[in-house]
């Protein structure tokens, strides 16, 4: 059972391509969703983010701009994320499935959770106009090219977003 993780800045194209590959009927897990369902089905994880950050939850798009704020958010909701995670891959029945984020390879707890790298990426000036977030979000974003296995630009049309996809699945 293979287990890829999906990529790159944001802006690059990974929704897109994970989009692609769920309508191609591969099991796709976003991370981002999860954890925003992980605030509602976790007993007592938004009162306990409130208290230890100090900030009502509504106020969470501050962890953006501190990373003190940012790294208490993440002790709280990684291990469950995580969690989350495995208990996905032990349910799959399918022989390849896809974990959709911008930052999991910047944690070195998430690593044990797939097998390749796929990075999905556009040159900035495209990305900026695709997600005005790209400027304050860069600067989160590090991504070490000796970790990627394979590496798709997202500067054209969605056909030739899919064919180099259909390339990539095919090296699987």
């Amino acid at each position: 059972m293979t287990t890829v993780l999906v990529t790159g800045p944001i802006g690059g194209g990974k929704s897109t391509v994970c989009r692609r590959l769920s309508g191609l009927g591969y099991p796709v897990y976003d991370c981002d969703s999860r954890c925003k369902a992980l605030y509602d089905s976790a007993p007592g994880l938004k009162e306990r983010i409130e208290k230890e950050l100090g900030i009502p939850f509504a106020g969470l798009g501050r962890i953006f701009r501190d990373t003190s704020l940012r790294e208490k958010l993440e002790a709280l909701v990684y291990p469950l994320l995580i969690q989350d995670i495995e208990a996905w891959k032990a349910s799959r029945e399918s022989d390849l499935g896809f974990i959709e984020s911008a930052i999991a390879l910047e944690k070195p707890d998430f690593h044990h959770l797939w097998d390749k790298v796929l990075m999905v990426d556009a040159p900035r000036s495209l990305r900026l106009k695709r997600n005005p977030a790209v400027s304050d979000r860069d600067s989160l974003q590090h991504f070490d090219p000796e970790q990627i296995d394979y590496k798709i630009t997202n500067d054209s049309d969605l056909g030739s977003l899919y064919t180099q996809l259909d390339n990539y699945l095919e090296t699987l």
